[in-house]
């Protein structure tokens, strides 16, 4: 396997990348220490890489009353239900590191019930399972007991968006076989 391929599609990226592409990636490299090969995986069409960039910075970086560890909570609960190999990855690196905890990361891919959660956030995360499993079956009563855990109506907004779109993505990287950059699986352990 070609280290950090990104997709076993290999659609080529776009050569050259346009300006604004080129100037994203470097502020990734930059950030992260790399450019994520889910970003290489889209670039061999700018707007299919501008629309996920897109929606990925509104759910996950954007204002809301989650914060950005909840919601790489919920992507790596989703995932792990999906058992999407790249977000599992990439996500659950997002977890170790911002919560400081790398057990909390390993325990969210496992089995988030054996992390030692406030309510708020088992709330949170039992919504999104049932959602992910069996997203036909949610009722008043599951939007209830979030609201009981303290969440608003945008809340729950944002909680059902972010499931929703991990689980958009898990399905097209397991399908295309879109593979993790190496440098995740060591990363705040």
């Amino acid at each position: 396997m070609t280290k950090d391929l990104p997709t076993a599609l290999n659609l080529p990226m776009v050569d050259p990348l346009p300006p604004e592409t080129r100037k994203y990636f470097d502020i990734c490299d930059e950030k992260l220490g790399m450019v994520p090969n889910v970003l290489k995986a889209h670039a061999f069409d700018i707007a299919k890489l501008n629309a996920f960039t897109a929606i990925y910075n509104e759910l996950m970086l954007a204002g809301s009353g989650l914060s950005k560890l909840e919601r790489e909570m919920i992507a790596v609960v989703v995932s792990s239900i999906n058992k999407c190999f790249y977000c599992l990855t990439a996500h659950g690196a997002a977890v170790r590191q911002l919560s400081g905890d790398p057990k909390l990361g390993e325990m969210l891919v496992m089995n988030w019930r054996v992390a030692d959660l406030p309510y708020r956030q088992r709330a949170m995360l039992s919504f999104v399972e049932k959602m992910t499993k069996a997203s036909a079956e949610i009722a008043e009563y599951d939007r209830e007991a979030l609201r009981d855990a303290g969440f608003s109506e945008r809340d729950i907004w944002d909680i059902a968006n972010v499931a929703g779109f991990f689980n958009m993505t898990n399905r097209v990287a397991s399908a295309t076989d879109m593979r993790p950059n190496d440098d995740y699986h060591a990363q705040a352990r």
